[in-house]
Formats: C-alpha cells, structure tokens, sequence
C-alpha cells in the first residue's frame, strides 16, 4: 500500500475524466479504485444535475457525496438524498429566462431531478445523448410563462450557443446584473447562471470537511471556467491540458495530459502519493 500524500482529489466530469465519447477510461478508472484502496478519497464536482451522474458515479464504485449544478446541490451516492442544495429565487430565474427569451436563446432551467427546455432541436438531442437525461420540453408557451405559472425556482439556467458566441453571450447576460447571480461557462457551447452563493469552491470545501481532510491538503481538477472557483480553493488547483486557457492561467498545475490521455490519472499520481 502507497502513503497518500493529499487525501481528497476532486475531479470535474466532463472535459476532465470523462472522454469525448461519454466513456471513462480503464486507466482512469483503475487508478482511482487504486487511490481509493489505498486510503484516498476521490469526489466528483460536476454541472449535472444528479440523474446525470449518480449513475456515473456508481460506475467508478465511488461512495460518499457527489457536487452537481456547480456545487447547489449535494447528494449521497448511493440513496441520491440531498444533503444540500441552493437554489436561485423564483423572481431571479423569472428574470434570467425572460432575457435569455429576449436575446432569442436556446433554454434550459433546472429543478432538482428534472429540467425544462423551449427547444426541440439537434442542440437538444446531443445534449441529452451526452448526459443521458431526457428533457421536459416547453414548446407549447413562452418557457417564462411555465415558471411564472409554476413558480419555479431553479438551480441553474443554462443556454446552448456557438461557441463563437459564447463570450458575447456571456458579457450579456452578466451585464444584466441579475441580483445574487454568477455567469459562467462550462463548455465551449454551454454559458450558465448560477447561484453565486454557492460553486464549485463551496463543493469543495464540503467535500474536505465530509472526509475529515483540509482544503489545504485538497486537489481539484477541471477544463472550464466554473472549475475556476474550485481550482483557486483547493490546495493544489489543477487544468487538464485541454483546459480553457483562463483556467490554465489560473491553475497551480496544467496537466501534460489531456482528458482522452489520462489527465486524472497523471493528477493521481502526480500529487496523491507521497
């Protein structure tokens, strides 16, 4: 058995661990069962919601807590409870969605198992393919007229665009200034307001505490600019090499690797072990 030398690694999931083919790979897989045996603990900080990754989870035999919608909701891996969760107010994602209506964007808004979209097209089913959760679509009314009616306050509202228009789309909305909220992006394609109460750095400060370790003596991996918050937190901040250049600017460590190389394994042994 190898002496661990940072005791908890928290890994972004998409862009980071997993591959672009939605696979995650045995080497990955083999060396995070290997940390784990050894005495380390291995969380996932993700912008799913939980239907998207408890079962992804549970692939990599991991047990404890998993972060989703960057960081406003904690669940238990194994009974899906919420231990946590932050959502934006009613009147706030109201808000956020009659802009985004405004601006002529591809919607989603997210309940705590559920989520809710005002485009049938192809941006939708390759988002669905990819986190394997079918969305409620609202095509039959304004989406701002079914929060509205529902009083829905969501967890993260997000919008599929080009990624040419990603940092416009972006300064936009962030422009808008929309009270107790943060923009961000966590793909090329994906721009998202959040809770700015809670993020990814939240997530891993709860995470330490949960496995009875430091943040200091934490390591975060990620590739967009919502693992930004958990990068600057952990003890170690670390960009895979396919990361966003303002992560990697950012980062304490950029990563040989890429997410199909193996950058999670190359942060494992790189910094888990003394």
């Amino acid at each position: 058995m190898r002496k661990i030398n940072y005791p908890l690694i928290v890994s972004d999931f998409d862009g980071t661990l997993v591959n672009e083919d939605g696979t995650i790979s045995q080497q990955n897989k083999d060396a995070i069962s290997a940390y784990i045996q050894d005495g380390g603990a291995f969380a996932i900080s993700t912008g799913r919601m939980p239907s998207g990754i408890l079962s992804r989870a549970r692939e990599l035999g991991l047990k404890g807590m998993v972060a989703c919608c960057q960081g406003a909701i904690i669940a238990d891996i194994e009974s899906g409870k919420v231990v946590m969760d932050g959502k934006i107010p009613y009147e706030t994602t109201l808000a956020v969605v009659e802009k985004m209506e405004e601006m002529g964007l591809h919607i989603h808004v997210y309940d705590l198992w559920d989520y809710y979209c005002n485009m049938d097209d192809e941006a939708l089913k390759m988002y669905e393919k990819v986190v394997k959760s079918k969305a409620i679509l609202v095509v039959d009314r304004k989406l701002s007229d079914f929060i509205r009616k529902e009083r829905l306050a969501s967890y993260k509202i997000l919008v599929m665009v080009y990624p040419k228009d990603a940092e416009r789309v972006m300064n936009e909305l962030s422009q808008a200034g929309f009270a107790g909220c943060e923009v961000t992006r966590s793909a090329d394609f994906l721009v998202e307001v959040v809770n700015a109460n809670y993020s990814k750095g939240t997530a891993v400060a709860f995470l330490a505490d949960y496995y009875h370790t430091s943040v200091d003596k934490t390591v975060s991996i990620g590739d967009q600019r919502n693992d930004l918050p958990m990068i600057e937190r952990a003890g170690i901040g670390v960009a895979v090499n396919n990361a966003d250049e303002a992560l990697k600017e950012k980062a304490d460590y950029v990563c040989e690797l890429t997410n199909e190389e193996g950058a999670v394994t190359e942060v494992i042994h790189r910094f888990g072990y003394r």
